[in-house]
């Protein structure tokens, strides 16, 4: 039987897969809210798909987001990500995914985990259905996250970020995750 699933979900597998298992699932991981903060910031300017497609060489790349192995990353790292042609190249998006890890390393420290910090500016509920693609809280987030040194973390990414581990849950109204 056919379920009923959002439209951006769409007929794609793993577009289906992402729906049906992760997006606007509660995450408390901080490795995975790491991946999806990686992820995210690499997606600016790209389709989502395109991300999802490549993510298993992501995970390969950096070290299934270790965060701790990814602030280590050195100059010869960084070419070895920018010569491969399983993930996104740009030196830009690189750098800034090994700066937000030290940046992310710091914030831990300082709440004691990254969960800690992101489910706190909600005080731990999730936000149902706005439909938006930034926020007054993604906003907030962002400017945060960039006062602290982030890159590649505006409203709409964080928005975005938020949606995947489940602060938003943005699901339709007819989704069967709703």
């Amino acid at each position: 039987m056919k379920k009923d699933r959002c439209k951006w979900a769409g007929d794609d597998e793993i577009y289906i897969q992402y729906h049906d298992e992760e997006w606007g699932v509660p995450t408390h991981d901080d490795r995975e809210l790491f991946e999806m903060l990686v992820l995210e910031s690499f997606q600016a300017g790209l389709s989502w798909i395109t991300i999802l497609k490549k993510r298993e060489n992501f995970r390969k790349a950096f070290d299934g987001f270790d965060v701790e192995k990814v602030a280590g990353y050195d100059e010869d790292k960084i070419e070895e990500l920018r010569s491969n042609e399983g993930i996104i190249r740009h030196k830009g998006k690189i750098s800034s995914a090994i700066n937000n890890a030290h940046v992310f390393i710091e914030i831990q420290k300082e709440f004691g985990s990254f969960d800690e910090y992101i489910w706190g500016f909600t005080d731990g509920e999730i936000i149902k259905a706005e439909y938006l693609t930034e926020s007054d809280l993604s906003k907030q987030i962002s400017k945060d996250l960039k006062k602290r040194g982030m890159k590649f973390v505006g409203p709409t990414i964080i928005y975005s970020y938020l949606e995947s581990i489940g602060i938003i849950d943005n699901h339709q109204p007819y989704c069967f995750k709703f």
